[in-house]
């Protein structure tokens, strides 16, 4: 005979996940709150930007290259290719603009659940590039508007995310993200003996900072190995679980904004 369901229990569990993803998104950041939310999103941005990369043939949030490549495109002649990576650039500073407009507004009517809009857009944008990728192969026009709408993804997270921890997590892209790497293993294996009696002050690596931004590099990478395959195999319809993992942690929030 099957136990009765206890509807308590499903009311406790859905409470305690709502709550746990509403502290990831609160104002009030902690340590713990930056490395819950950092790790998922630096997954979905690392897929994201490699998965791009096989679906549209390009990197999306990478706007040095970008601004790079069209430089050498100006130089070379090539106009239509000057355009195209002025598109993404616009883009992605549109998603960014956004994030803050998104954010702002937020807090003035819904504070406390104000970063779950942009990751809901996000989230809805996602499902939107999965829809528009069939057409890219017929239309160059629809190839254009899923490479617009990769990098205003990629500018609307980074720019909220960014917004939300206080500039210390960057999850688009990673070279921020290495080169503090690099400086926290210059202090670890700096040698402090010859400061020692001094007065001056020890260099010391901050360890934990070190290990947290590690776990975001790995979490990248991941990220870009598994969207990789996923775009390669599957499609553009890989964006769709992509959005799901973003949706799950914006979405009790934003289901809170609506209910109110």
């Amino acid at each position: 005979m099957n136990a009765p369901v206890n509807p308590n229990g499903y009311r406790r569990l859905a409470a305690r996940y709502s709550d746990l993803t509403s502290g990831m998104l609160a104002p009030e950041r902690t340590p713990l709150a930056d490395a819950w939310l950092g790790l998922p999103m630096t997954f979905v941005a690392g897929a994201t930007n490699a998965g791009g990369l096989l679906a549209v043939g390009q990197y999306t949030s990478h706007m040095s290259g970008i601004i790079s490549s069209a430089a050498d495109h100006a130089v070379l002649g090539a106009l239509d290719l000057v355009l195209g990576g002025l598109g993404a650039l616009i883009a992605f500073v549109l998603g960014a603009a956004t994030s803050a407009v998104l954010v702002n507004w937020g807090r003035l009517h819904v504070a406390g659940r104000e970063y779950a809009l942009p990751l809901t857009l996000e989230a809805l944008l996602l499902l939107a590039f999965a829809l528009i990728g069939p057409f890219t192969r017929q239309h160059a026009l629809m190839l254009g508007l899923a490479v617009a709408v990769l990098c205003f993804i990629m500018g609307l997270q980074n720019a909220t995310v960014t917004k939300m921890s206080g500039a210390k997590i960057r999850t688009t892209h990673m070279t921020g993200i290495v080169t503090d790497i690099g400086i926290e293993l210059g202090k670890l294996f700096y040698s402090n003996r010859r400061r020692r009696g001094t007065g001056l002050p020890l260099v010391l690596a901050d360890r934990e900072k070190l290990k947290l931004l590690s776990y975001f590099l790995t979490a990248f990478f991941v990220g870009g190995v598994v969207g990789a395959v996923g775009f390669n195999y599957i499609g553009f319809v890989f964006a769709v679980p992509l959005a799901l993992l973003v949706l799950a942690l914006a979405g009790p929030s934003a289901l809170r904004i609506l209910l109110r």
